[in-house]
């Protein structure tokens, strides 16, 4: 049974705060781990990543097989079911139109004083995407990293999917494929990110690396970050649903345990304005459950950080909403947009009751990468803008120079850098000869 919580009540506001600063990730002390794999792949390259594959996927690897053949990626990519082809080609599709819209536009100006400014993005160069795999691969996952990254203009693509057992998912390496992937490697974990950070024998280093993973991997992406960047540190998922009187209550509890079921340790939260739909959703909850094959995972994450919140209006919704700053928002109201316009922080929203987050997951367009534990405060989900970078552009004129030079030189004089003053003074004498 989840946490019910009346914002009429007394003890509202210290268990609302417990609610927000309950830690849920599951964060096990792995970094000294993760810091000796990351020392043994950038001193021993390929043999480390073939004895750690070893290790942990059991599979046998040499050089020459730790890259995916591109015979291999076909024969898997041929069994993948017509019905199944049709789907990831339209989320495809869709996903790539989205974020072509995304694409920045340089610009370049002439100020007031004769002086020439502006910026020009252009793409990075090698990007690296990790993919998890065994029980936990998403080919939905491989279409949201690498379509921005493609759309963005990078050059070259690198795949990572560990392939446990030597089982490849050909839903997997199709996403790959239709999304301009170059290469794709069966090795995972920690020793993946090390290998897309620094380089082996055969696995070039890359200047990115995006892409969910468990303790292992995220350990792994602090600790190379600076070398690399990389897109974020992801918690558990979590979504939360504000609704009004006029709503299905199965509907909304489907939504909440479609983020229950990812994992033990997801959140998902309910606000609504009526009483009686937070007892029916409570209900519907459990009655849904039942018919889950995953209702062990998705109903201890109900049971431990689940919560229905109970509102006067919904302007105090908006409120809340925004405190937490979820991952997932659904605003199944009767004007979501019109709400929409008073909530700041969220990593995506879904706008009415026929728009569940699980189309966002796959088909809807938008990126399905969303920052969580209310770090939606000060950052964005995945998409093209994690691709490019930005170089600003300055010229100045003889004119110009001389209009805003001496600013320069005084500046330069109050912070005692005397070079950064002569470089611009040698400039005016020359101009005022």
């Amino acid at each position: 049974m989840p946490q019910f919580l009346n914002f009429n009540s007394p003890e509202f506001e210290a268990h609302f705060h417990a609610l927000l600063t309950a830690k849920r990730e599951d964060s096990p002390d792995v970094d000294a781990i993760v810091a000796d794999i990351i020392t043994d792949v950038r001193g021993r390259g390929d043999t480390a990543l073939i004895e750690l594959t070893q290790k942990f996927d059991r599979v046998t690897l040499t050089p020459e097989t730790i890259q995916i053949a591109s015979r291999d990626v076909d024969k898997a990519i041929s069994q993948v079911a017509p019905k199944d082809r049709m789907a990831i080609e339209l989320a495809a599709k869709r996903i790539t139109s989205y974020h072509k819209r995304q694409i920045p536009q340089d610009l370049e100006w002439t100020d007031e004083v004769g002086a020439s400014l502006g910026w020009r993005w252009t793409p990075i160069s090698k990007a690296g995407l990790y993919v998890p795999g065994g029980l936990a691969s998403y080919p939905s996952s491989v279409l949201m990293n690498a379509i921005p990254a493609k759309v963005a203009g990078v050059k070259h693509l690198t795949v990572t999917v560990p392939t446990p057992d030597g089982v490849l998912n050909p839903l997997v390496l199709l996403a790959a494929k239709l999304s301009g992937v170059d290469k794709i490697y069966r090795i995972g974990g920690a020793q993946a990110i090390a290998a897309l950070a620094y380089g082996t024998e055969t696995i070039a280093p890359v200047d990115k690396i995006t892409g969910p993973g468990n303790a292992f991997v995220a350990a792994a992406k602090r600790r190379v970050f600076g070398k690399v960047g990389i897109d974020m540190i992801a918690g558990p998922s979590e979504i939360l649903i504000i609704a009004d009187s006029d709503n299905n209550p199965d509907w909304i509890a489907l939504d909440l345990l479609s983020q229950a079921e990812h994992d033990e340790n997801a959140q998902s939260l309910l606000i609504t304005t009526d009483a009686a739909l937070a007892e029916k959703v409570a209900a519907a909850v459990d009655a849904q459950l039942k018919k889950l094959e995953r209702r062990e995972i998705a109903g201890k994450s109900w049971s431990n950080y689940g919560a229905i919140i109970i509102v006067p209006n919904l302007k105090v919704a908006a409120s809340l909403t925004d405190r937490i700053a979820p991952e997932h928002l659904e605003l199944c109201v009767t004007n979501p947009h019109e709400l929409s316009k008073k909530i700041t922080h969220a990593g995506s929203i879904f706008l009415g009751k026929w728009t569940p987050e699980a189309i966002g997951d796959y088909i809807g367009g938008t990126n399905h990468v969303l920052p969580t534990a209310r770090s939606a405060r000060f950052s964005s989900g995945l998409s093209v803008m994690d691709f490019v970078k930005r170089t600003t552009l300055t010229q100045m004129t003889p004119k110009a120079l001389l209009a805003i030079g001496e600013n320069a030189e005084i500046l330069a004089t109050s912070e005692s850098l005397q070079a950064h003053c002569l470089s611009v003074t040698a400039r005016l004498h020359k101009l005022n000869e």
